[in-house]
This record gives C-alpha cells, structure tokens and sequence, in this order.
C-alpha cells in the first residue's frame, strides 16, 4: 500500500468538492446514456461506449480475481492503443493505482521506476518489450501471472486477450474515495531515482469537470497524437473520456495523418504540444484542410511562441488555449489566445482556482514586473512524491498566511495586468560575470531573423565570465545568412551581458516526446571535463 502523504501536501475534502465523481463511474453513465457512440477509435478499431465499459469491467474483474485491489500498481509501458486505456480505467475501476511507464525512458530508469513504484503487475507492447528484457528476472515485486503482452508471445508473458476472455463484462464497482491513488506519474530529466508524483481520485476528476471550460462535452471528438504517459495527454484524455466525448487515438505523431484525421473525423479538440503546432503550422499544405470543426486546440508541456500562436490564430478556426503548470500542481496559467492578442508572449492568469507569486533567492516575494522564480498554489495539488517526503518538501513554500505553494523551478514574472511571462528553468538560467541571462529572450529575439526557424540558446564555458550565451540555431530552407552574420545581427541588439559568443547550425534540436528542447543534452559536450571553451 502507498505511505499517506495527504500530511505532506493537503488535500481537499468532500466540502470543498461535494460533486466528486470517479472516472470510472463517470465511464459507466456514459454507457448509460450513450451505449452506441463511439467512445474510442484507433485507426480501424472502435469501441462504442457499451463495448468500452464492458471491456473495462473485464479488466477489472480480472485483476480482481488476481488479487489487484485498493491502493495496488499496475504498471503500463505501451503504444497508444484501445487496450492501454481499457487497462488503465479497468485498473482504476479495480481500486488500483496505474504507473504509465514512458517509453523515452533508458532501460535502468524503468528497472529503477518499476523497483519504485511496487507494481504487482506489467503490461507491455512489443515495440517496448527490449526496455524490460535486460532486467526482467529482477523483477521481483511482480505477482505470479503479473506479465502481460498486448501484441507478442514470449514465455513468462500472458496474451492479453487470452489474460482477459475469462472475466465476465457484468457491471463491477470497488467503492472509491476520493483521496484515493489514481496514478504515478515519473517526472522526466531526473538522474538517479526518479521522483513518481502521486495523484490521486479527486485531482483528476475535477480537473476534467474544469476542462468544460474549453468546450469538452459528448459532442467533443478529441485527437490525441501525444504518448498516453504524458500528463500532457492525460489530461485531455481524462476530460474526453470524464465529459463523455471520443477519444480519437494515433499510435505515432504523423503531421499529414494528423491534418486528415480532422478534417475527415470533424476533430473538435486537440492537445498538442509545441513543436507540433511548428511542424504543422509550416507543412506546406495545411491550408488546403478543411479544420474548421476545431472549437479549441490546447497547447502546454514547453512554452509556445508567440509568432507560432499568432500564426495559428490566422489560420487554424476555434480557441486556442495554452496551459502552463506542473504535473505535480499548484501553479497553473490559462490563456485564452483569441482572447488576448496583446498577450501573445505570456502564458496567461492563473486560473482553475490558482494563485501565483514570484520569490527571490531569499525565498521573499517580488513585486510585479520583477524576475524570479515562480511558486503556486491551488486547491488540487499532488499527494507528494511516492515514498520520497524529503524530496517533496524541498518543494514547499509558505506564505505568511502559511498557505503551502510549490515552488516551480522556472524563472519568470509577473505583468502590470497579471499575466505571467515565463522565461527559463531555473536550472538552464545562464549566470555571465555575475549577471542572470534569460535564454527565452535571446531565443525571442533570434526567431525574428528570416533565416532561423527553431533556436535554443544555452551557457557555455567561459573563462572570464564563468559562461556565456551561444546559440543552436535552425536555419529554413534557403537561408543564405552565416552563423557571424546571425551572431552579429543578434548581438546589435542585445545588452552587453546577454550578448552571443557564438551561433553554430543544427539540423535540428533535441526533444522529448512531448516537444521540450533537452537543453541538458545540448549543453553536455560543451561541459564535458568543465573545460573553458572562450
């Protein structure tokens, strides 16, 4: 059973939330009052949400059967596919608590995550099966018949359809409070033991109540072209799914595919994550699609750039949203693009019951309009770090009402008006001769030159300054423009302290699967042994 860490972080109770519902009991209404729509689709494969609840109650019973109750992890390390979230929602309707394994992940980071998070049980899909296999007969925490294969044979591993036949569809229903695990979710980058945020019930049914906001409803046809162990994804997952809507699903992100499948589907809603919205908005046909069934697009993960969103309002019908916050909660940012064309290089007000301030290092509240780091609150947070109190205290902030904020990480402030302008990790903030360099607004400045079409600016050696700022740049497709010349260019702009050093071309920039530039990897050969470089 997980160690309760609802005395770490506070959570709410019924009083706050009297109209909690569980995803599992909203998935079973839905059946209800719309047994022949189409919940979800996977390129041929569909599930009508009669089909949907009774495979969910499957898996439910099953893993009952097995001993799969309150507070237990399965664990899931899979392509997008229908099964996946019929797992996880019949692990969810069992009691149980889903780890969804990333599949960016190396090797020794899953061993060391599965070890973690105890799960009794794994499921895997072939395309992932060679992260397990150099561990596998050390996984000792797995119970008898706990390996299960979506698409493969393999001694030891259970066919999922053959695991499931059995169990009859019949409704199922283990009693679920709120307070309850839902999931653990390993944050990215980490080295050593991986931090698993621990959400619980009531965290991931309001915040799909709350996506309603954006027109999420039965009406709303979702494509999902993100990896399901994203949060990222979830999160619009869980509100398609909580509000009733389908949930179209794509094994890969594919830019041609995506644009057919919502022009042919009628797509209502997307979450996407920045780099898509760049490739998309750049493929040399996505103005011959008709989108114009598109009531919002949401973007969040990485910060998206204002000429991308001012592009995207042109040209692509319905809301656009972006959402800034963590996965472990407290500080959240909305904003309504189409609404606030001023605010294009903000991410927004806090919202969804949040509230925002900026610290220094000292750990003091800055005034508006100052740079720091930015700590949040809001009424749905985390439960913690699962079995790691200590690293989720180093998160913590109190105000002097001794209201717990956590602290983000990231660098930013607040405008005149409270819209919150996001700049850096607090970790990839360059330090030059003693004076703070905001990559964000070297790379704002570079992405206005004709030739550059994608930039990360990151801290390298330096002798006399300690580091310095270069650039990593992409050229389009022509550019005539020397790396001197974009340095130059570039540093007839700049303050003394954020001028460039240098600007090298790539062909492109490192990301994760959710699109956020892995500057860690850029600045590794630079760093290697710490020799100086200028």
């Amino acid at each position: 059973m997980a160690p309760d860490n609802s005395a770490l972080v506070p959570q709410p109770t019924l009083i706050d939330f009297p109209e909690f519902v569980s995803i599992p009991i909203r998935i079973a209404r839905n059946a209800a009052a719309w047994p022949d729509r189409v919940a979800v689709k996977r390129e041929g494969n569909v599930r009508s949400w009669r089909d949907f609840d009774r495979r969910i109650n499957k898996v439910a019973r099953t893993l009952a059967g097995m001993g799969i109750g309150k507070g237990d992890k399965i664990a899931i390390l899979a392509a997008n596919s229908i099964e996946y979230l019929e797992t996880f929602m019949g692990a969810l309707r069992a009691g149980a608590c889903v780890v969804p394994l990333s599949t960016m992940a190396a090797a020794d980071a899953l061993e060391k995550m599965l070890d973690d998070c105890d799960a009794k049980m794994l499921f895997v899909s072939d395309q992932y099966r060679a992260l397990v296999e150099p561990y596998e007969a050390r996984l000792g925490k797995l119970i008898e018949g706990g390996r299960i294969a979506y698409d493969f044979k393999r001694a030891g591993w259970r066919d999922f359809e053959a695991w499931l036949a059995p169990a009859s569809d019949a409704p199922f229903e283990v009693p679920i409070d709120q307070l309850d695990d839902f999931n653990i979710i390993y944050s990215s980058g980490t080295t050593g033991l991986p931090k698993g945020i621990l959400h619980s019930h009531i965290m991931r049914d309001m915040t799909a109540v709350r996506f309603a906001a954006f027109e999420y409803g039965p009406d709303a046809i979702s494509l999902v072209s993100t990896p399901l162990y994203s949060n990222t994804t979830l999160v619009a997952v869980l509100a398609t799914i909580g509000l009733g809507g389908t949930t179209i699903l794509m094994p890969r992100s594919d830019v041609v595919k995506f644009l057919e499948i919502c022009q042919r589907e009628r797509v209502t809603h997307a979450m996407l994550v920045p780099v898509q919205y760049q490739r998309i908005l750049a493929h040399p046909d996505f103005d011959k699609y008709d989108l114009g069934a598109f009531k919002a697009k949401l973007s969040t993960s990485a910060p998206l750039r204002a000429q991308i969103k001012a592009d995207c309002l042109k040209r692509w019908p319905g809301h656009l949203v972006e959402i800034y916050g963590l996965t472990e909660g407290g500080a959240a940012c909305t904003l309504v693009a189409d609404l606030n064309p001023d605010k294009l290089h903000t991410v927004g007000q806090p919202g969804l019951g949040s509230e925002i301030v900026v610290l220094d290092e000292q750990g003091k509240v800055l005034p508006r309009g100052e740079v720091g780091e930015l700590a949040g609150r809001a009424q749905l947070m985390m439960k913690g770090y699962y079995k790691q109190p200590d690293k989720t205290r180093d998160l913590f902030w109190y105000d002097d009402k001794g209201q717990l904020f956590f602290k983000s990480g990231d660098m930013g402030r607040i405008d005149e008006d409270g819209f919150v302008v996001l700049l850096d990790r607090k970790k990839d903030m360059i330090i030059s001769g003693g004076f703070n360099v905001y990559a964000a607004d070297i790379e704002v400045l570079l992405l206005k030159h004709p030739d550059v079409v994608d930039v990360a600016v990151i801290g390298i050696p330096s002798e006399q300054w300690g580091e310095s700022p270069m650039a990593l740049c992409v050229r389009r497709a022509g550019a005539t423009a020397s790396q001197d010349e974009i340095r130059d260019w570039a540093n007839d702009q700049l303050s003394k302290t954020q001028r460039l050093v240098a600007v090298e071309f790539r062909d492109g920039l490192p990301r994760s699967t959710i699109g956020k530039i892995m500057k860690r990897e850029l600045r590794e050969t630079y760093w290697a042994g710490r020799s100086a470089r200028i």
